[in-house]
């Protein structure tokens, strides 16, 4: 059976994607500051610059398939 958070997770990922990104952002906004270490803290403003620069359009994503591509075919 699987647990609620199993039961969550694929109820998420089934949402449309603005909806999935706009969840990850509140979760993400959720979480208690003071329990972060230093390091977690920088990692959380890292995420929040990089989804400011791609809704803002600064930087364009790329799809992983796409992305593993050229990675294998800049190593190969």
């Amino acid at each position: 059976m699987a647990t609620i958070l199993e039961q969550i997770t694929e109820a998420a990922r089934a949402l449309p994607v603005v909806d999935r990104a706009r969840l990850a952002d509140d979760l993400v906004q959720s979480l208690d500051g003071e329990s972060l270490t230093e390091i977690d803290k920088l990692w959380l403003d890292e995420a929040k610059r990089r989804r400011d620069e791609v809704r803002d359009g600064i930087v364009e994503t790329v799809p992983g398939i796409e992305a593993l591509r050229r990675v294998r075919e800049m190593i190969s």
